[in-house]
């Protein structure tokens, strides 16, 4: 069973087994405007909780996606690099960033559920 958990950062992960999918909310793309470009982190990089590990690019800005948990990137989305535009049409499914091994499951501790997000972003 798949769980999703959000950041105050605006990224939502997508938990199976030891495994978190990353990627930005809605919201954040809404925020952005037109993605243009997106820069993933290597496959087998060590991340750090709260580290950044990709960029985001639209039209209005720049904005770092950051590692809401600490491990290593297992997978980069190709398909995403190839066409940013994803990330405004399906932000919360085919615009995933990366994959992340997690290194320490209690660090889902402070990231909220659908319905904290929802309230945090009202």
């Amino acid at each position: 069973m798949t769980t999703t958990l959000y950041t105050s950062d605006h990224e939502w992960l997508a938990i199976d087994g030891d495994v978190a999918t990353v990627g930005i909310t809605d919201y954040a793309q809404s925020q952005l405007g037109d993605v243009v470009f997106v820069e993933l982190p290597k496959v087998g990089r060590a991340l750090k909780k709260a580290e950044a590990a990709a960029v985001v690019e639209s039209v209005k800005a720049a904005s770092d996606v950051y590692a809401p948990v600490t491990g290593e990137v297992l997978e980069t989305n190709a398909e995403l690099v190839a066409e940013p535009a994803l990330v405004n049409s399906d932000a919360q499914g085919k615009a995933w960033f990366f994959k992340i091994k997690m290194a320490d499951r209690s660090e889902l501790g402070g990231l909220m559920d659908e319905a904290a997000y929802k309230t945090h972003t009202a």
